[in-house]
């Protein structure tokens, strides 16, 4: 083959071709992997799935990942169609989900146990087969567990056309069933089934708050074949409180005890809250707190009145201690422009009442502060400060949240530009102009994608910045106002009103206006600017976000701006879910298109193994490609095509007598 490279082109890249070498000793080598990876580059795209907005939602969250939004029951129909009857198909795709469950069932009612493992090991072999035919042979075998990998390999690629072959399938699928076996096989085949009908999962934001199964969440993820995460504001919060923000972490508990979710703090991370309470039912044990009532769910029987007035009392002592800690983040950092949040000083105790910045004064519905000296309102007394540094060392000290957290870190991004879709969790901030805000951090401006990554790196600096000590205090400080900050891309609010929505009936003064990046988003222009912004244009692009529950109910939708915008937030916590009407969307883009998914309020696991109801789930948009999206058309394509290409300059190489073939470490001899 005559070479495509000169001699002095190779040259210069020789350093590299060299250690390129290492990894292919040989003409062969390089030639072979050229061929795979070209073969590869012409296999259809691998199935994304997004989601965003879990907030906790455990049971409802493995589920959708379980059946791919879907995904399973529509390749079960295609697969089998008319040959089987809709409850079989429907026992089927129930196998696939929760296999180990269903084979308990089954072995209950099921007279021919043995016939019944051989029919059904024979349509999860199709299924598979199925799912995986996207796939190279290699990344298959990869997914497969190990235990049965060979067996597997067997039953998906010897053809049963040929009577030899078929009665080599009969004893394989016999042995299996002969050596007790068959259970565990069964729920090998259904989680590689699972497994290989996503090829890539997108988590837009917000796993945390809520729902009481975030940390479950999370150790699914972690352990998650190929998944990316875009933080959101409440896993911001998190990640600030489990690197050492008191502020982060006041907020948090906070919420925590106003919706309940005592769960994944105590059982999920062990943080100890006994300290709190003792606390709380201190210096509150004659207050009623009506004001501090926690937002349960009309079925949650979890507490009784006893529980509900601890939580009261719990959420007014942490709601104070937030009130002083943000005072010290917002004295330490003037530029977050944020004085107007500092509140505790315009109470007037003797009236009973406040004035707010703007000069108007509101009659206050809760003048019960023990903890507040009126001439140093902002000081912690020594029992908070000594319970703020004893809720910090839980944090700090829980090998689980360090876990996740290393998760989140590892994982994660502000944004992330993939296969023609830009995805962030909630804005990229505007001015009134439609045009990108130029936001000051530290003396300096930045806008649109510079912002953005500026925000990352602060984000990476709190965490892993160990010599600058005023770089990584300014970060964690910076964590903080990314919660609450209205040039905060995860907030993007005038303020949060805490105080006033807890202490005033005026509802006038609980508004928090949106920014203009709310305004703008349903325009095509705006999208358009932003996506040239991150390097996207053309007809195939999408802004994928969440944030913003979509109202269903209301008509609101969720595709914007003439299908530039796409909002997959419609309802995953069952806490929205009486607003949004649905329990969210998910988005699937496999080789063919986008398909948003709309989810009704999902029962429970239970339900689903005892009924088959499977969550009920209906495509509401589809959007087909032109033509059939390969890997080569993928951004893993472009990386691909470029090893390819350097390998090809390694065959010159070689060719040329720059390089030295080796075997074993050794020079070739012909």
């Amino acid at each position: 083959m005559k070479s495509t490279n000169t001699h002095e082109e190779l040259k210069k890249d020789i350093k590299y071709l060299k250690l390129l070498s290492k990894s292919f000793p040989t003409i062969a080598s390089a030639s072979t992997e050229i061929i795979n990876l070209k073969a590869i580059l012409h296999l259809p795209k691998g199935t994304e799935h997004f989601l965003a907005d879990i907030h906790g939602e455990a049971e409802a969250f493995q589920h959708v990942l379980k059946n791919a939004s879907g995904t399973i029951r529509t390749k079960v129909e295609e697969i089998f169609g008319q040959t089987l009857r809709d409850s079989q198909k429907k026992e089927l795709c129930t196998l696939i989900y929760y296999p180990y469950e269903m084979l308990q069932r089954i072995k209950k009612t099921e007279t021919d146990l043995s016939e019944w493992y051989v029919v059904v090991l024979n349509k999860l072999v199709k299924v598979l087969d199925t799912v995986a035919s996207k796939y190279t042979r290699s990344k298959v075998r990869k997914s497969l567990p190990p235990k049965y990998e060979y067996i597997i390999q067997e039953l998906l690629h010897e053809s049963t056309v040929n009577p030899h072959k078929s009665a080599y399938i009969s004893v394989i699928i016999d042995s299996i069933i002969s050596t007790g076996s068959a259970d565990e096989f069964i729920a090998a085949m259904c989680e590689s089934i699972q497994r290989l009908v996503i090829d890539h999962l997108h988590i837009v934001g917000d796993v945390f708050d809520r729902g009481d199964g975030a940390h479950l969440i999370m150790d699914t993820l972690c352990d998650y074949h190929n998944f990316d995460f875009q933080w959101g504001n409440h896993d911001i919060l998190w990640m600030g409180a489990a690197i050492g923000n008191t502020a982060s972490m006041a907020n948090l508990l906070r919420i925590a005890m106003r919706y309940g979710n005592l769960a994944t703090l105590e059982d999920g991370y062990g943080i100890n809250i006994l300290s709190l309470a003792r606390f709380a039912m201190e210096v509150y044990k004659d207050d009623p707190c009506n004001e501090f009532q926690p937002k349960l769910l009309s079925n949650d029987k979890a507490y009784d009145d006893k529980s509900i007035l601890l939580l009261s009392q719990m959420q007014k002592a942490m709601s104070v201690i937030q009130f002083k800690l943000e005072q010290e983040i917002i004295a330490r950092r003037p530029e977050f422009n944020m004085e107007d949040r500092n509140l505790l000083h315009r109470i007037n105790f003797d009236k009973g009442s406040i004035t707010l910045p703007d000069g108007s004064e509101h009659i206050m519905k809760d003048v019960n502060f023990p903890t507040i000296d009126p001439k140093d309102p902002y000081k912690l007394t020594e029992d908070e400060a000594d319970l703020v540094e004893k809720l910090m060392h839980s944090f700090l000290n829980s090998e689980k949240l360090k876990k996740h957290l290393n998760c989140l870190y590892s994982k994660g991004s502000m944004y992330l530009k993939i296969n023609k879709n830009l995805l962030y969790h909630a804005s990229i901030p505007l001015d009134e102009k439609g045009d990108f805000k130029k936001i000051s951090i530290q003396g300096k401006e930045y806008s649109g994608k510079l912002f953005m990554n500026k925000v990352n790196r602060l984000i990476r600096a709190a965490y892993f910045e160990k010599e600058d000590k005023e770089s990584k205090e300014f970060a964690l400080d910076y964590m903080w106002y990314l919660w609450c900050g209205k040039d905060s891309p995860l907030f993007d609010k005038s303020s949060m009103t805490t105080f006033e929505r807890y202490f005033i009936e005026d509802k006038a003064t609980h508004a928090e206006e949106k920014g203009y990046y709310f305004k703008f988003q349903n325009k095509r222009e705006t999208c358009e600017m932003i996506l040239k912004e991150f390097g996207l244009e053309g007809p195939d692009t999408h802004i994928i976000n969440g944030h913003v529950p979509v109202k269903a109910a209301k008509g609101e939708k969720p595709m914007r701006a003439e299908g530039k915008l796409i909002v997959i937030d419609g309802g995953f916590s069952r806490a929205y879910q009486s607003s949004t009407g649905i329990a969210g969307y998910t988005l699937i883009f496999n080789s063919q298109g986008i398909q948003l998914v709309q989810h009704e309020p999902f029962e429970s696991a239970r339900a689903v193994i005892e009924k088959g109801t499977d969550i009920q789930s209906v495509t509401v948009i589809r959007e087909f490609i032109s033509n059939r999206m390969l890997v080569k058309d993928t951004d893993n394509g472009k990386i691909l095509i470029e090893q390819v290409e350097d390998l090809n300059k390694l065959l010159d190489a070689y060719r040329l007598g720059l390089l030295k073939e080796k075997e074993g470490g050794f020079t070739k001899k012909y």
